[in-house]
C-alpha cells in the first residue's frame, strides 16, 4: 500500500510540473500517442520476440534474458497505455534493451542470492 501511494504521488507530481509547462493541449496529444504507441507495442509483441529468439539461438543472451525482455516489453508497453508522465517514461525506458538487460540483471541477482539459502537443507544424523 505505501508503494502504491508513493507512486501516486510521484505520477501526480510529475504530470503537473510537465503539463504546467507543455499545456492542456500537448499533454493530451502526449497521452493519446502514448497509448496508441503501447497498443501497437502489444499487438506486434511477435516481432520482438523473433528478434529475442534469434538473440537466444545465437548465444548473445541467456534464457532468463530472453523471458525477462520480452516481460519487460510487454510490461512498458502496458505503462505506455496508462495516463501519466511518469508511467510513460518508465514505459519508454523498458522499450530500450540495454536498459531492460540492466533490470533483468539486478533481478536475476536478487533471486539467485536469495535461492542459495534455498538449496541447503538442514540434516541431523542420530545414530543408535
Amino acid at each position: 500500500m505505501l508503494y502504491f501511494i508513493l507512486y501516486l504521488f510521484i505520477e501526480t507530481f510529475v504530470s503537473v510540473k510537465i503539463a504546467s509547462v507543455i499545456g492542456p493541449f500537448w499533454t493530451f496529444v502526449e497521452i493519446v500517442a502514448t497509448a496508441v504507441y503501447g497498443m501497437w507495442i502489444l499487438k506486434n509483441m511477435h516481432l520482438q520476440l523473433a528478434v529475442t529468439m534469434q538473440a537466444l539461438a545465437n548465444g548473445e543472451i541467456s534464457m532468463e534474458e530472453f523471458e525477462s525482455m520480452n516481460l519487460y516489453t510487454a510490461i512498458g508497453a502496458i505503462l505506455l497505455i496508462i495516463p501519466g508522465f511518469f508511467t510513460d517514461i518508465l514505459g519508454l525506458l523498458l522499450q530500450f534493451g540495454v536498459f531492460s538487460k540492466f533490470i533483468a540483471k539486478k533481478i536475476f541477482k536478487l533471486k539467485s542470492k536469495s535461492r542459495e539459502d534455498d538449496d541447503v537443507i538442514d540434516v541431523e544424523i542420530i545414530e543408535r
